[in-house]
């Protein structure tokens, strides 16, 4: 392995701390939304895309992209979100084969009461601490390791950036 290209001290630093990042932000958001709303993270997401679709409706396929899962790991967690009646699904008008997932009143009442705490935390963590350039320059980062990560543009979190 000559030929490996090492990091440098400062590559290495950095790394070091995005993957702390990556880590622990997972776990502070989890732990709000759980004990402020009884929802996991990754439930709160689904119902925050539902909550900003046309008619609070998503074809399965397209919340998977917004959500960046898979449609395996989307259908368990939207079964669980029906069970609570957060959610329901229903045939495609459009294409019989396909299947929306539609964010009921109560799906509603349930994001509109789980942002703010949500909004709070993310601003505490990550956004407060930063300068305007900052997040400007974290943008622009994560736009060019998303290139890298999903040069298709499959994932819902580059959407926004492709303008």
């Amino acid at each position: 392995m000559t030929d490996t290209r090492w990091l440098t001290a400062e590559q290495l630093d950095a790394w070091k701390k995005l993957i702390a990042v990556v880590e622990l932000l997972p776990g502070a958001l989890e732990t709000q939304l759980q004990r402020d709303c009884g929802l996991s993270h990754f439930e709160y997401f689904t119902l925050a895309m539902l909550s900003e679709a046309p008619d609070r409706t998503l074809r399965m396929t397209t919340l998977a992209a917004h959500t960046n899962a898979t449609l395996a790991r989307l259908s368990h967690v939207v079964s669980r979100l029906e069970k609570r009646g957060l959610v329901r699904r229903e045939a495609c008008a459009q294409d019989r084969r396909a299947t929306n997932a539609v964010l009921t009143a109560q799906g509603w009442d349930a994001v509109v009461a789980a942002a703010p705490g949500h909004v709070a935390t993310v601003r505490e963590t990550v956004i407060d601490p930063l300068t305007a350039t900052d997040v400007a320059d974290l943008d622009r980062i994560m736009g060019r390791v998303l290139e890298v990560l999903d040069p298709a543009h499959v994932m819902g979190a580059r959407a926004a950036t492709d303008d």
